[in-house]
């Protein structure tokens, strides 16, 4: 599609050549919504279960493409709609067991975010029109501020859905190591701002010119993806440590599954007894770490006896610590933490070494403002105990490895997981309860540990209680996933990992630097808005949507 421009070259006051002030319409309505439309469900096949990940930029292009030259508030109204058209179906696990409220709200919230970067989109469509080199630039850097602020607000954020999410097979996922996911977004809207620079009007001069420079920028938005596979990675360290992830599964899924508890507790034993009896036979290797999943003890054995003596005969059985999922009471009455407990062989529970998650789901695992909360939906009340966040990074030291321990959601935060491995931590691990959604989220979540594991060059590990779990390489590759929805048991020798990537070292700086390039690119775009037309040049008309902010 291209938008064509039928503004001339007018004469300026010095007497040389010059486009006019930017001038062209933009696409007609009937075809900028299904182009809103269109970005939406293209940026939703990027992602998990699709995978299609080169789809992406395609996605940001056609937002572009529906919101350019029109007024902010139809910029809006378009990109929360791509905003819905991506996140009604994304995020639809959440209303598997909970209804159909929390999933409206929640995609409608993130689609909000969607709709203030369709209307930052419009208001720099003057900026871009008249710098057109500048296009793919400032939709990076919308793009990166937009995700900036959904990752934070409101309740701390929900980062679902990021286009650096969506690059787990993709060459970008490897600038992950350099600038984190704020990078790899960056990269590929950048690529999408390319396309759509593109496409939206023929270059000026020859036509055959105009067409080969346009065809430039589609293979410069080729090379930029394609690039990166010469981005180096590091090295896989030299020491290795066998891991075993037990994937115990529960009778049936569901939020019941806490009424299953005693059974989830029995199914991880049992099959850590069954992999022992394999050790004992030669038939698997001795792991020196066994990983059960979130919730996979929310029989709080910390108080229950009977709950721990189980844990204790299954680290018993396998001859090898267990780092346990569990669910403990406390500290206060109406209060619960979800905590990764390492458990040893002989002596049990090993105090000195236990993770409380930071990052509690609002809404979910804590309830704010819960009596407003109620009058929207009294499914707010299925949560009974407000989980408490814990304090202090997930850095556990276990039999002579140290390990950066996420819980479930907490892998999408940056800060989250790069504390870990600030601490020290030479593996990542992601445990998590995936009983109450299904095999999409599973997939989703595995592909922010593949982010993670190229970010800070570390081997990772998802644990989860039905799947998906698996194994994930420093360079991102997924080894010994597992089904969903079954009972699994998975070993590798995993090597720890010990030098500090770019991204882990310069942290949040990345993203602080693209989003003051934001600032300055809404700065420089309210600057144009004001310019006004040079003597005898480009002369608003009624007819002419320069200064009539495009309908």
């Amino acid at each position: 599609m291209t938008v064509v421009d039928t503004a001339e070259p007018t004469e300026t006051a010095e007497g040389g050549d010059r486009p006019a002030e930017p001038a062209g319409r933009p696409v007609p309505l009937w075809l900028a919504l299904p182009a809103a439309v269109g970005a939406g469900l293209v940026l939703l096949l990027a992602f998990p279960p699709y995978g299609v990940w080169w789809l992406a930029p395609v996605g940001v292009a056609l937002l572009s493409v529906a919101v350019h030259r029109r007024r902010m508030r139809a910029g809006f109204g378009l990109g929360a709609l791509a905003g819905l058209a991506l996140f009604l179906p994304m995020l639809s696990w959440t209303n598997l067991y909970t209804g159909y409220v929390p999933w409206l709200l929640l995609s409608g919230l993130q689609a909000a975010y969607l709709g203030l970067l369709g209307l930052a989109l419009a208001f720099t469509g003057r900026l871009v029109d008249r710098f057109r080199w500048s296009w793919p630039l400032v939709t990076g850097v919308l793009w990166v501020a937009q995700e900036a602020l959904r990752d934070r607000t409101p309740f701390g954020g929900f980062p679902w859905g990021r286009l650096a999410f969506s690059q787990g097979d993709s060459p970008v996922l490897r600038l992950a190591a350099y600038g984190g996911a704020p990078l790899v977004t960056f990269a590929v809207a950048v690529a999408g701002g390319l396309l759509v620079a593109a496409v939206w009007r023929p270059w000026r001069g020859l036509p055959v010119a105009g067409w080969l420079r346009g065809a430039g920028f589609v293979a410069g938005a080729a090379a930029l993806v394609a690039g990166g596979l010469l981005v180096p990675l590091a090295g896989a360290g030299s020491e290795t440590a066998q891991v075993a992830i037990v994937q115990g599964n529960v009778p049936r899924m569901g939020l019941d599954f806490n009424a299953q508890r005693q059974a989830v507790l029995d199914n991880h034993v049992n099959a850590t007894i069954e992999l022992a009896g394999r050790v004992a036979r030669g038939e698997a290797e001795q792991p020196d770490l066994v990983v059960w999943p979130e919730n996979s003890s929310d029989v709080d054995p910390t108080r229950d006896a009977s709950a721990g003596q189980r844990i204790s005969e299954a680290a018993d059985a396998i001859g090898a610590p267990i780092l346990v999922g569990a669910v403990l009471l406390g500290p206060d009455e109406g209060q619960v933490r979800n905590a990764g407990l390492v458990w040893l062989p002989g002596t049990g529970l090993d105090g000195s070494q236990m993770y409380v998650k930071r990052h509690p789901v609002p809404f979910a695992e804590y309830v704010p403002l819960r009596d407003i909360a109620r009058m929207v939906s009294k499914e707010v009340d299925r949560v009974r105990n407000d989980f408490v966040a814990g304090t202090d990074p997930g850095v556990l030291r276990v039999g002579g490895v140290t390990l950066g321990d996420v819980i479930c959601f907490e892998v999408a935060y940056d800060e989250v997981v790069r504390d870990t491995v600030t601490g020290g931590a030479q593996v990542l691990v992601v445990q998590t309860n995936n009983a109450t959604f299904n095999v999409a989220e599973a997939e989703q979540q595995l592909a922010m540990v593949r982010l993670r594991a190229v970010e800070h060059g570390r081997e990772a590990l998802m644990a989860s209680t039905v799947g998906v779990s698996g194994f994930v390489g420093a360079d991102g590759r997924v080894t010994g996933a597992t089904g969903f929805n079954t009972r699994a048991v998975v070993t590798r020798q995993m090597h720890l990992g010990e030098a500090r990537t770019v991204a882990t070292r310069v942290g949040l700086w990345p993203e602080v630097a693209l989003l003051a390039m934001a600032v300055a690119a809404l700065a420089a775009a309210t600057l144009t808005r004001r310019r006004r037309p040079l003597p005898g040049v480009g002369t608003a008309t009624a007819g002419d949507p320069a200064d009539a902010e495009e309908r």
